[in-house]
């Protein structure tokens, strides 16, 4: 599978500078390219189970910004950070590394807070979204005896 960058897409959108991306690419020939793929396939791979992966064009913007980020970290792993720039390799690894956690709550089904598109072409959510979690007894007092017995049960078993 091809990924969702291409390296004309990673130059305009990494903060990288254009010319450390144009060494690179002269140093290590496909290595941008490999590295956009390989987590084009690490994000279809966590989000597999939640949503219809891959995403069709248009991409989401927050599928791209992930994978901005992460290829921009080993990016800099493959050219080597600024040895001036302390600073800059700290805020770089963070942000890669927050990457993988909200990618890891995006996948989440129960306590994720990310909301993808099913697909992209279509607005609708693809998280399915439940109905209330209630019922009703045919008495106003039921309940009481309901949860009484359930009580029990539990108190029983213990």
């Amino acid at each position: 599978m091809a990924g969702y960058l291409l390296v004309e897409d990673f130059r305009a959108r990494t903060i990288m500078p254009r010319e450390d991306v144009d060494a690179l690419e002269i140093m290590r020939p496909g290595f941008l390219q490999i590295t956009l793929d390989d987590w084009s396939d690490e994000i279809n791979a966590r989000l597999r189970k939640r949503y219809a992966v891959p995403f069709i064009a248009p991409t989401p913007p927050i599928i791209l910004r992930w994978l901005n980020k992460l290829a921009t970290r080993d990016a800099y792993h493959a050219r080597g950070y600024n040895p001036s720039s302390k600073e800059d390799q700290v805020a770089i690894e963070d942000a890669a590394n927050r990457v993988e956690a909200e990618l890891k709550e995006a996948a989440d089904s129960k306590d994720g807070l990310f909301e993808l598109p099913l697909r992209a072409d279509n607005a609708s959510s693809g998280v399915a979204v439940g109905g209330p979690m209630s019922y009703s007894e045919t008495s106003p007092y039921k309940w009481t005896d309901v949860q009484r017995d359930a009580a029990e049960i539990e108190d029983t078993s213990r």
